[in-house]
Formats: C-alpha cells, sequence, structure tokens
C-alpha cells in the first residue's frame, strides 16, 4: 500500500496532508476555511498530481456520515455560512477516483488517537474539541460511535455558574455547552480572546466549570477508558488541571474508578498526536476502508 490522501475539513481551517498506512504524516499544508468552492479547490489543487490509494475526510459538522444514505458525505444544519447541505465527498469524488472514507473531524481525531496516540491499546476513548465549536468524537468497543447519525456531544445542557450572566452564542441553543465554552463564548464573555487573558484569569475557573460538567455527563454514560481534548481553547494548559479538579468535584466519590479517584492526571490529557490528531484520524478513516 501507498501513500493515504487526508483531509481535516475545519470550520476556520482545511488540513490537508499525505501519509502512510501506519499513521506517519508525509506532508501537510492547511489553509483559512473559505466559501465551499474556493476551499475545496484548494483542496483539489492541493493533491493534483500526488498518487495516493485512498481518502479519508474528517469534517466540521453536523454531516451524514452513513454510507447507506443518499446525503452520505454532505454537511448539513451548519450554521456556518455557504456550507449548510454542501457535498463534500461528492465534490472530491468527481475529481479523484479512489476509495474514500468520511465522518466527523473529532470522530476522525478519536480514531486517529485510539489508533497511534493516547488511547493506543484501549478499547475506548473520548476526544473533545474546543474551538471554534465543540464537539465529541468516541470509540466505544474498538468502534466509532454511530447512531442515526453522529454524536452531538457539544450541545448539551448544562447548569449556569453562578457567576456567569453571559447568555450564549449557538445560534440554535443559545446556552448549551458550545454556547458558553466554545472560544467566539470565551472571547465575547470577556472582549478578548482566550490566548490574550492571563492564566489566572477568572475566564478559567468558569470555563472548566462547563467542561467540567459536560466530562462528568460522559463519564456517566460511556466511562471511556481515556479523555483526550485539543481545540484552540485548550492551549491555555491551565485549564487541565483546572477540569481535572472539577470533574471530581462534580463526580463527588460516586464513581470510585482508579482511572478517576488516582490517575486523573493521566486519565484527561491533551492529544498525544498534537495537532495531528484530525489528520492521523483521516488517515485511519482511509486506510479502513482500503482494508
Amino acid at each position: 500500500m501507498g501513500y493515504i490522501a487526508a483531509i481535516e475539513a475545519g470550520g476556520t481551517k482545511f488540513v490537508c496532508g499525505l501519509g502512510t498506512p501506519d499513521g506517519k504524516i508525509i506532508e501537510r499544508t492547511s489553509f483559512p476555511t473559505t466559501t465551499p468552492e474556493e476551499t475545496i479547490g484548494r483542496v483539489m489543487n492541493y493533491f493534483e498530481g500526488k498518487i495516493f490509494d485512498a481518502m479519508g475526510i474528517g469534517s466540521f459538522g453536523p454531516v451524514d456520515p452513513r454510507p447507506e444514505s443518499p446525503t452520505y458525505g454532505y454537511i448539513t444544519s451548519t450554521p456556518k455560512p455557504h456550507w449548510g447541505h454542501y457535498n463534500v465527498l461528492g465534490a472530491l469524488k468527481k475529481r479523484f477516483h479512489v476509495p474514500m472514507a468520511f465522518d466527523t473531524d473529532v470522530n476522525a481525531a478519536a480514531l486517529g488517537e485510539y489508533t497511534w496516540g493516547a488511547s493506543q491499546g484501549l478499547e475506548s476513548c473520548l476526544y473533545m474539541t474546543v474551538g471554534t465549536g465543540i464537539g465529541c468524537g468516541a470509540i466505544v468497543n474498538g468502534r466509532r460511535l454511530q447512531g442515526f447519525t453522529h454524536p452531538e456531544m457539544g450541545h448539551l445542557l448544562l447548569r449556569r455558574h453562578p457567576k456567569d450572566a453571559y447568555p450564549g452564542c449557538c445560534p440554535f441553543h443559545r446556552d448549551c455547552l458550545e454556547g458558553l465554552a466554545a472560544g467566539p463564548a470565551v472571547e465575547r464573555r470577556w472582549g478578548g480572546k482566550g490566548a490574550e487573558l492571563g492564566p489566572d484569569h477568572p475566564a478559567w475557573e468558569i470555563e472548566s466549570y462547563y467542561l467540567a460538567q459536560a466530562l462528568m455527563n460522559f463519564v456517566l454514560v460511556l466511562m471511556p477508558e481515556k479523555i483526550i481534548i485539543g481545540g484552540g481553547v485548550m492551549k491555555q494548559e491551565q485549564l487541565f488541571p483546572l477540569v481535572r479538579r472539577q470533574l471530581k468535584e462534580l463526580l463527588n466519590g460516586y464513581v470510585e474508578a482508579p482511572p478517576v479517584m488516582e490517575h486523573i492526571d493521566e486519565y484527561i490529557v491533551p492529544p498525544a498526536l498534537g495537532d495531528n490528531a484530525g489528520l492521523c484520524g483521516a488517515l485511519a478513516l482511509a486506510r479502513d476502508c482500503l482494508a
């Protein structure tokens, strides 16, 4: 087997690259996500003339990830302008005649970390990204979690922090997890991007409170063997100890398992694959469709 093409189609930027079946990234590039025509055009230009056996795409959503569906490979009800009901997979199949696999960007990242990263050797994991939006992907019993469509864990409803009067900015649910804790919510609540706020800023106590609530729900429902949190907001590394502490406080001894009680520093971790988690996941998607 030769090279595999990989695409991490994010709401802010697209990352494209070539890799090998064992997860090694050979080359990569990235560019801003603009209109579908311009962005997919840049994807096609990047891969034009390159030789690869398959292509994997992990996309921002919501998407249709069901291969049996007539709209498989579409982005569906996204609030991102111009991208609603756009056929990503169909556009790429018109240009590149190789097997393709398609899923959410977070399911791809979860698969990447499960195959080559922080949860390698385990049977389950949960990957959460906290950036322009909030999304989660999960591996359960060695398989990507899917139902009649993919999970949408970024839109959970939460208890409000007692010191937080911000109304939320999700266009669908207003004060869901994404509306309260994604990057745009941090920026609008505090008047500056997270990177501009100091490590002791009160933003992080509120942010970690919401993220820990979400993780409590995920632990209680899925009991993942590892939780991996990536995305631009989590570049603020002071969030990790805050989230771990608040999760333990919220669980309040109810889950008496070693990962939570004794090894929480190794249980909730950043991506072992770093910024390549999504791209490696796209490699794994493509590799699996060749198996």
